[in-house]
């Protein structure tokens, strides 16, 4: 165990491992001219794409964890250096609608295989991606994923 996790609570590792993560999927793609949130929202628009999904800003927000302000400030970016489309919902006229460019399919492609490659790294400890115990890892992060935070819900139980 790394001096940095002995005594250290899961939501420390859970930060340090995001942080990590992050840092190293920033150098990774950079090359490819993206940073990692621009990577997320990309990657995410591909396989959402690949499904015949063509999310609005707002549900291409809800499935990254991304603030919808930020997913705007990206896609804007992103469609001025030509990776993406951006074009009116047919059904709502406030939203936008969210596609890959050719050019856009092509970077993320490649980055897409770049992270492959930091995420076999990084569970090779567990066995490797395909391994018994990088599944379980998974399942567990989904559970974390899924258990609902409330900042509030403690001062809330404490209050008469």
């Amino acid at each position: 165990m790394s001096e940095a996790a002995e005594g250290a609570t899961a939501g420390f590792l859970v930060w340090r491992l995001s942080m990590k993560w992050r840092v190293a999927v920033d150098r990774a793609v950079a090359p490819l001219g993206l940073t990692h949130a621009q990577y997320a929202l990309l990657a995410s628009l591909y396989g959402m794409g690949r499904t015949g999904e063509r999310p609005s800003q707002r549900r291409l927000a809800d499935h990254t964890g991304l603030e919808p302000l930020y997913v705007s400030k990206l896609a804007r970016a992103l469609e001025a250096a030509g990776l993406l489309a951006r074009t009116r919902d047919p059904g709502d006229p406030r939203a936008m609608q969210l596609t890959l460019t050719e050019q856009g399919r092509d970077v993320t492609r490649r980055a897409i295989t770049v992270v492959q490659g930091l995420l076999d790294q990084m569970l090779e400890p567990l066995g490797g991606q395909d391994s018994p115990r990088a599944h379980q890892f998974t399942r567990d992060l989904v559970a974390l994923l899924d258990a609902p935070l409330d900042p509030h819900a403690e001062n809330e139980k404490e209050q008469p």
